[in-house]
């Protein structure tokens, strides 16, 4: 399953509750924090919402350290 890397850029600071409810949910709350999430709709629709404030790269299973399935460590 692919994965998600998601960062956060700009402050929630100024943005919408829900906008800033969105960026906890997503394990961020300061910018330069990063976050690897799976690919879910439920995650798009998160990402969606906060679009203006982070920086999003997909990344496959075999690129995160640690995974199961990882080839490195099999």
């Amino acid at each position: 399953m692919n994965q998600i890397v998601v960062t956060q850029v700009r402050s929630g600071i100024g943005a919408k509750p829900k906008a800033r409810g969105a960026l906890r949910a997503l394990g961020l709350g300061k910018i330069g924090r990063s976050h690897t999430l799976p690919d879910r709709p439920e995650i798009r629709g998160m990402l969606r919402k906060v679009s203006h404030l982070i920086a999003v790269r997909e990344v496959s299973a075999q690129e995160i350290p640690g995974e199961v399935g990882n080839a490195e460590t099999a």
